[in-house]
Parts: C-alpha cells; sequence; structure tokens
C-alpha cells in the first residue's frame, strides 16, 4: 500500500475566500484542505480529472470533528463507497481520516443550498 493519495487540493484563495468564511472551523485544528479520491496509492498514480466541486453538508460530531460533505460531478459517493468530503477542523488528538467514519456512522446534514467551490488534481503524502 502506497503513502500518497489522490484527489483535489482547494487552491490557497478559493479554501479562505469561497469556504472559510462561509462556514467558520468549529474546532482549534483546521484542515480545509483537500477532497480525497483514493488513499494508499503510489507517488506515480495518475491525477484524477478536472472536477466540478460543491459544498453540499455538514457533519460534526458535536465533540472534536467537522468535515464538510462535497459533491464531486453530481455525485457525493466515492468510488470505495464512502462519502466525499473536505475534513474541516479537529480538536486535540483526533485524525482527518475519522471523518469518514463520522460520515458513514452519523451522517450528515444536506445545505439548504450548494457552495461550488475549485480543486486542482493532485497527488499528495498521506
Amino acid at each position: 500500500m502506497g503513502k500518497y493519495i489522490t484527489g483535489w487540493k482547494l487552491p490557497r484563495d478559493e479554501r479562505r475566500l469561497a469556504l472559510l468564511d462561509r462556514f467558520p472551523p468549529r474546532y482549534a485544528r483546521t484542515l480545509a484542505d483537500h477532497v480525497t479520491l483514493e488513499a494508499g496509492v503510489d507517488a506515480r498514480s495518475a491525477l484524477p480529472r478536472p472536477v466540478d466541486a460543491r459544498v453540499v453538508g455538514h457533519a460534526d460530531d458535536g465533540e472534536s470533528l467537522e468535515c464538510l460533505v462535497v459533491e464531486i460531478d453530481g455525485s457525493t459517493e466515492r468510488p470505495d463507497g464512502s462519502t466525499y468530503h473536505v475534513t474541516w477542523s479537529l480538536g486535540p488528538g483526533r485524525k482527518a481520516v475519522e471523518s469518514n467514519d463520522l460520515l458513514r456512522d452519523k451522517g450528515w446534514s444536506q445545505l439548504d443550498e450548494p457552495v461550488p467551490f475549485e480543486v486542482k488534481p493532485a497527488c499528495f503524502l498521506w
């Protein structure tokens, strides 16, 4: 199993202007930097294609983990059956990968209006 992730990075300006101002992080550590397509890949893995991305939902465990649900080209479902998302903020001792458990076990709330944002295809360290 590789040590890389393929997916889409949020450009710094897009992250700040389009999303952080609209969705203030609830917990101390703000991540808000990527949407995963596939984890555990090799560094030479092909980049994903450009996509249309929209925030369509929100999940928060009420303790120390918050994520935004993302629709990629009209779907929230990743090829592995999990949900596209951006881990938004974390409290002490939490890890971004736990967002998958939150979404699977507790679900998420749909936003009234989707929020489009820009992402760039990327391959990066896990």
